[in-house]
């Protein structure tokens, strides 16, 4: 075989691998798996954050209120 005709099959032998790669990347699901736990991940870290970024204000009307009530009784012992 001329050495013509074996150069002229490789960029078909290349393409082939290309288009069988793709096909396989295609088919392959563990990536989407991955990006499901990922986006999971993240909506329940907002959820975190948006919960702990309400209940600060809670938090902190409890330490206001304890804190007068330590005030007072401070003061009623004195």
């Amino acid at each position: 075989m001329p050495l013509r005709h074996q150069a002229s099959a490789e960029p078909f032998k290349e393409a082939n691998n290309v288009v069988t790669t793709l096909n396989r990347f295609l088919r392959d699901e563990q990536a989407q798996d991955l990006i499901e736990y990922t986006l999971l991940l993240a909506f329940v870290c907002l959820a975190s954050a948006a919960l702990f970024i309400s209940a600060g204000g809670s938090v902190a009307g409890i330490w206001s209120t304890a804190n007068g009530d330590l005030a007072s009784a401070n003061t009623s012992a004195s």
